[in-house]
């Protein structure tokens, strides 16, 4: 009998900016994603706000940075820091 191999998940993962940093080892960034209305086919923009663990306090508002999942680090974070643009 084989042991069945592990299913690697697939982390979601964008590109985000700063929008605050006032937290410890958190920065608040912001995601805008374009949407087309099923109706009337007009573009709009949707703007969400993810806490972002940053171990290192390294980025500050303004910066671009790439975000991907990972597991809970807090209670509202379950976004990291993997680099900037």
């Amino acid at each position: 009998m084989t042991t069945p191999e592990p299913k690697t998940k697939i982390k979601r993962s964008f590109t985000a900016k700063v929008v605050s940093d006032k937290g410890d080892k958190t920065i608040v960034v912001t995601v805008n994603r374009t949407k087309v209305h099923p109706k009337y086919f007009k573009r709009y923009t949707v703007t969400r706000k993810y806490k972002v663990h940053d171990e290192r306090n390294q980025y500050k508002v303004g910066d671009s940075v790439r975000v991907i999942e990972c597991r809970p680090i807090s209670k509202d974070k379950r976004w990291r820091v993997i680099y900037s643009n």
